[in-house]
């Protein structure tokens, strides 16, 4: 039997106060992680130690014991059968305010303690030194000796998505209490910090998707607006390679190269900003994005891009309120068979219609002369118009298709897959079927007068979003049988 080295850690502990409960959490991670570090740093000093070195995350645990209704209004906060439930915590800082929340809602709704002390999973070493910049984990054979051997690595085989995707097989009868792990969270930390080139602590509560870098010059341009204004509540600005300003007139100096999807972040206190992000083109893109961002356990998500408008009554700039999609991108179809409806989600519908009446000043029956809503396609292949037309033609028409991208779906059914609210607004920028292609000049004059527009739009729908109580905005519609009570 193997020998461990394991830091002196405190005993599990019962709590009724949530914020206590939740500098327990950060005083338990703090001694894993400082310990891991300094062995792991006396390792590439000294040279491997005599025994494995292990520590472990800090775990929530609640145990109940009554099939007692709490509010059925609620989608989120309570067990839904009694028994023993618990989840592995990381990074307990970064998440203060979304732990305490959640932790408050399971003492009051249920009566009942929360238990908080060490659990029996590992701290990976990677994810340990992430946050000390002196530190870097070395590759493979680097260090003088195997680092698996020594140290715990991150594991794949108990990093994934099974409990969201609804497989999950509670062990020891303990159900899981967080739709995510520590294990997974982590690993999602590091890749939004690699994918997005800024930390994952400025990602704000509200999240907008463009799959054009033509938004990103509008966004800084009205985060310039509202750091102009002292009563806008905003606080600062964050772009790539978190460069941050709180002052309107301070440059920003464009990065020699941009990340795979450029992030930039218009932030309040309490993290109900807004967030871009340039996904880019393709589904892909969209599905590895909302993958990590998801593990934020942001409030809304929303795409704003571009699409082929495919009714001949479509003009270029018109907008697509998407109330279906036609799910043809294929990234999720393992862990979302394409028979699940994706629903539209009356909270984000209304507010983006809203908007888009509020921005055109347009009401009513007119407003229908520049907004469509209907069902967004999405597909696969960029290049679809250059196949025989008798098949995707035909499906388009048989779904009722308004309008086709590389994203919407994607996202929106990430979203639904995460339960984080989802919506979708589209700009008809070309249209293929009837012989308007996204040509340079074409394009030029599009985006130099709808871009601004279509943006403000976005963001006018995240502030009224920002506004609705959770309970309102947090959909019963995305929440299955057996749901964890962690939102």
């Amino acid at each position: 039997m193997t020998e461990y080295a394991t830091p002196e850690t405190l005993e599990s502990e019962s709590f009724t106060d949530p914020e206590q409960a939740v500098e327990r959490l950060i005083e338990l991670y703090d001694q894993a992680t400082a310990f891991l570090c300094q062995r792991f740093s006396e390792a590439m000093v000294e040279g491997a130690p005599e025994r494995h070195v292990r520590a472990f995350y800090p775990e929530v645990r609640i145990k109940t014991t009554s099939y007692a209704q709490v509010d059925s209004r609620l989608s989120y906060g309570h067990v839904t059968n009694p028994g023993t439930h618990a989840t592995t915590i990381t990074q307990p800082r970064l998440f203060r305010s979304y732990l305490t929340q959640q932790i408050a809602l399971l003492i009051k709704n249920h009566g009942q303690p929360v238990t908080i002390g060490p659990s029996d999973t590992p701290i990976p070493v990677h994810f340990a030194v992430a946050a000390n910049p002196g530190l870097t984990v070395p590759q493979e054979g680097a260090a003088g000796f195997t680092l698996r051997d020594v140290f715990d690595v991150p594991d794949l085989s108990t990093t994934n998505d099974d409990i969201v995707n609804g497989t999950h097989v509670p062990s020891n009868g303990t159900g899981p209490l967080a739709l995510f792990t520590a294990q997974r969270i982590d690993y999602s930390l590091a890749r939004l910090s690699h994918y997005t080139a800024t930390d994952p602590g400025h990602f704000q509560n509200h999240v907008l998707f463009t799959n054009y870098q033509f938004y990103v010059s509008e966004f800084e341009a009205y985060a310039r607006t509202q750091l102009a204004d002292p009563n806008s509540g905003y606080t600062s600005f964050v772009s790539t390679g978190n460069v941050e300003i709180a002052d309107a007139e301070t440059p920003i100096e464009a990065p020699a190269k941009l990340p795979q999807m450029p992030t930039y972040h218009l932030k309040r206190k309490d993290g109900s900003g807004i967030t871009l992000v340039n996904i880019g083109v393709g589904p892909s893109n969209a599905k590895t994005a909302t993958d990590h961002i998801a593990v934020l356990r942001p409030h809304a998500w929303l795409m704003v891009g571009h699409c082929a408008g495919l009714r001949n009554t479509q003009a270029l700039g018109d907008f697509v309120l998407a109330h279906a999609y036609l799910r043809e991108d294929h990234v999720l179809d393992d862990d979302l068979p394409v028979w699940v409806p994706i629903p539209a989600l009356a909270e984000i519908q209304i507010a983006l219609e809203q908007a888009v009446a509020e921005v055109t000043e347009l009401a009513g029956y007119d407003l229908k002369r520049v907004m469509r809503t209907g069902t967004v396609a999405t597909i696969d292949n960029r290049n679809w118009e250059l196949r025989d037309q008798s098949g995707p033609v035909q499906r388009l028409s048989q779904s009722r298709a308004i309008a086709l991208d590389m994203e919407s779906a994607t996202i929106a059914a990430n979203g639904y897959r995460f339960r984080v609210p989802y919506g979708t607004l589209l700009c008809v920028s070309d249209k293929p079927l009837h012989g308007e292609l996204k040509l340079p000049g074409m394009a030029s004059e599009f985006y130099t007068t709808q871009v601004s527009r279509h943006l403000a739009i976005g963001i006018r729908a995240m502030e009224a979003l920002r506004g609705m109580p959770l309970e309102r905005l947090h959909s019963r519609k995305l929440r299955s049988f057996d749901e964890t009570a962690f939102l």
